[in-house]
Formats: C-alpha cells, sequence, structure tokens
C-alpha cells in the first residue's frame, strides 16, 4: 500500500515537473504578454551571480562590458538546456512509477528518449511506451521552439541597435543632450521636426512590447562598449524635458508624444524587473535658486551652451528648471534602475 502510494505521488510530481516546465517555454516565447516566469527566473539569477563575481574581477569598464556581452546569449542557450534537464528528472520520476525498474534504468530511459537515442526502451506496457514516445516528442519541441524564436529575437535587438547608432551620430562625440539639441537647431528642426520624434516613439514603443514579453534582450549589449539602450533612452527623454521646460519656442506635440512613450516604456520594463518606484508626495521645488545642486550647476552649464550655439531659451530659468525636475521625475529612477541592473555605460549629466 505504501509503494502504492509512494508510486502514485512520484507519477503526479513528474507529471507536475514536465507540465511546469513546457508552459514555461510556451509563456517564454509563444504568449504575447509580459509574464514572469518562475523557472526562467531561477535560472538567469543563479547564471547572473557568476557572471557578476566575474565582473567583479575586471579594473575598467571596457573588461567588465566583455564578460557582461556573453550574459544574455548564454542565459538563453541555458534555458533549453534546464528545461530539457528538468524534462528528464519528471519522466524518470514517471517511469519509475510505472514500474519500470530502479532509479538508474528509469533516468536512462527517460534520456534516451528525450534526446531520441532508442538505447533504453520502457518494458511494462502501452502506458510506458506512451510516456516515452510523449517526451521524445516534447524533448524537439523544446528545442525547436528556442531557434525558431532566435530570429525574432535578433530582428529586435538589430531593430533596437539601428536607432541607437543613429542618434550615436546624431549626438557628436560628446554623447550628450545638449549634442543632440544643437544638432536639432542646425537642422531647424527643435519645434517642427515631426519624423524624427515619430520614429523616436514607435522605437520606445517597441521596446515596451519586446524588452518586456522577451526580458532578456534588456540583457543584450550593443556591438559598441559605449553605446546601450538605456542612455539612448536617458538622452532622448532628457532632450525632450529640455526642449519643453527651457527653448522659448512652439511645443512639438510629436515631441510631447515621443516623451509620453518613453515614460511609459522605460517605467514598464523596469517594474518588469521588479522596480518600485517612490509613491511619496514629492517636496515642492524651493523658489530659491539651488546653487549648491550639481544637478542645477549642469542645467545651468547646459543651457549656457545652447544660448551660445543661438537657441532662445525662457526668460525665467528658476521656472524652467522647476519645470525640467518635474518631468525628469517622470523617467530618471527607472533608467538609473535599469543602468544599474544591466550594467550598463555611466549615464553622462547634461
Amino acid at each position: 500500500m505504501l509503494d502504492t502510494g509512494l508510486r502514485a505521488l512520484a507519477f503526479a510530481g513528474g507529471a507536475f515537473m514536465v507540465v511546469t516546465t513546457v508552459l514555461a517555454a510556451i509563456r517564454s516565447f509563444v504568449l504575447p504578454r509580459n509574464e514572469s516566469v518562475l523557472l526562467n527566473n531561477w535560472i538567469f539569477t543563479g547564471i547572473r551571480r557568476v557572471f557578476t563575481l566575474m565582473t567583479s574581477l575586471g579594473r575598467t569598464y571596457g573588461q567588465r562590458d566583455r564578460v557582461m556581452a556573453l550574459y544574455a546569449p548564454v542565459g538563453l542557450v541555458a534555458l533549453p538546456i534546464a528545461w530539457l534537464g528538468v524534462v528528464s528528472f519528471g519522466y524518470t520520476a514517471i517511469f519509475w512509477a510505472l514500474g519500470e525498474g530502479d532509479l538508474d534504468r528509469c533516468y536512462r530511459i527517460s534520456n534516451s528518449s528525450l534526446l531520441t537515442l532508442g538505447s533504453e526502451e520502457p518494458s511494462e506496457g502501452v502506458v510506458a511506451t506512451v510516456m516515452s514516445y510523449s517526451e521524445a516528442t516534447l524533448g524537439l519541441l523544446l528545442m525547436t521552439l528556442l531557434i525558431s524564436y532566435l530570429p525574432t529575437i535578433y530582428q529586435a535587438y538589430s531593430r533596437r541597435e539601428l536607432v541607437i547608432a543613429r542618434l550615436d551620430l546624431r549626438t557628436g562625440t560628446s554623447t550628450s543632450t545638449v549634442g543632440l539639441v544643437r544638432w536639432m537647431h542646425q537642422t531647424g528642426s527643435i519645434s517642427d521636426e515631426k519624423d524624427q520624434w515619430q520614429q523616436w516613439e514607435e522605437w520606445f514603443v517597441e521596446i515596451e512590447e519586446s524588452h518586456t514579453s522577451l526580458p532578456i534582450l534588456s540583457f543584450f549589449r550593443s556591438p559598441q562598449p559605449g553605446r546601450s539602450w538605456i542612455m539612448a533612452s536617458d538622452i532622448i527623454l532628457e532632450t525632450a524635458a529640455l526642449l519643453i521646460s527651457v527653448i522659448d519656442a512652439p511645443r512639438n506635440p510629436h515631441m510631447v508624444l515621443c516623451f509620453k512613450a518613453g515614460c511609459l516604456a522605460i517605467n514598464r520594463v523596469s517594474r518588469f524587473f521588479k522596480y518600485e518606484a517612490d509613491t511619496e508626495e514629492p517636496e515642492p521645488p524651493s523658489d530659491e535658486e539651488p546653487v549648491e545642486d550639481p544637478k542645477y550647476q549642469d542645467f545651468q552649464k547646459a543651457c549656457q551652451e545652447l544660448q551660445e550655439a543661438g537657441i532662445s531659451l525662457q526668460v525665467d530659468q528658476q521656472a524652467a528648471w522647476r519645470k525640467y525636475q518635474k518631468l525628469r521625475g517622470e523617467y530618471a529612477a527607472a533608467i538609473h534602475y535599469l543602468a544599474n541592473l544591466t550594467m550598463a555605460p555611466q549615464i553622462k549629466p547634461l
């Protein structure tokens, strides 16, 4: 009686492991929603700890970046290996419950079925044979699932990086917000540019969709060590916030829409990775000039550079600073959270 109970429990436990793994694979690559899969989280977290230890040995950012460049590919390849491992143990328990011998033989039957080797086959009835063929089918399914979605992942990556490369050309060697605003001024597109802001809006919308439904994309690094999708997001949002608050020109509706799309995308991606925004009501900005605040000093320096470039600014710089701070509060914390999470390049001030 006890033996029957143990075998029934082993069959149920093995079936649970198999079903959970298959559902994890489906939710990871087939389900078009941003769901957090516990099994995948364990895999990526374990691998991340190893890579974090390795990066701690690097003395320069370039050395750490080369190590972290392997994290996402290694994690992605480790997924089907872990899935197959869990399925193998699940079917081992099932074959043992069906009376196929000791655990050693059941493990050999399971792996022979999973890898379609055919070296070990069940011999205790039709149910065990059906389980063997079902395991072979699931093994092929899990491997095919990842392989078929690799092109989708890399297409999304290529589209993301194309926008980053184009942005890098516009910001100049300094890769800063001021450089991008000066480029816009030179091309006469500060207040009436439409196509550029629409392109960035579409980029943010795709970032929100792809980096939550396929979260490993967030950790794929740019080909150039100094580039990052997080740094590019920060520059675009900083540019929009600066133009809205500082520039004395009609407000571009496409820029405002892009800013909203960017804030939504960055905050939703960061919340997917368990970011908790500060829900406390911020203190009202003081009317006094915050001369000791380094951020305000960067803001003043940026305004001075824009003025020297011939860009017309708002007269009330204090009001512009308060407005800029309010806009920046909608995305800055989430940006820094993601930057720390992915070990992105250091985000430069204005």
